[in-house]
């Protein structure tokens, strides 16, 4: 029974490529950003950015710390994440800063 199931989906899936050599899975490709609602948004940029800076000072532990990410993620760009295995045991998650 098993091995019907799975050659069901196998011929469903066509072995792992659905799509014809050349043939997109998504023609359209990305949709475009709405550049007004962009530009809306930005407008609010200062505000943002002094109301984070607000609660960066806060006695809030967690609001410090979610504003203190939140404005260096903007500032440095969220830090590259990569996993490793060295072979010698398990996989270490490695965390480098790019500027």
């Amino acid at each position: 029974m098993a091995q019907n199931s799975q050659q069901t989906a196998k011929r469903r899936r066509g072995a792992g490529k659905p799509f014809q050599p050349g043939q997109s899975g998504n023609p359209g490709g990305r949709p475009k950003a709405n550049d007004e609602v962009k530009e809306l948004a930005r407008q609010y940029t200062v505000p943002a950015i002094e109301r984070l800076v607000y609660w960066l000072a806060s006695e809030n532990a967690k609001a410090s710390v979610s504003a203190a990410n939140a404005l260096l993620d903007r500032a440095w760009g969220k830090p590259a994440q990569a996993l490793t295995n060295d072979e010698t045991g398990p996989i270490k998650l490695v965390v480098t800063w790019q500027q």
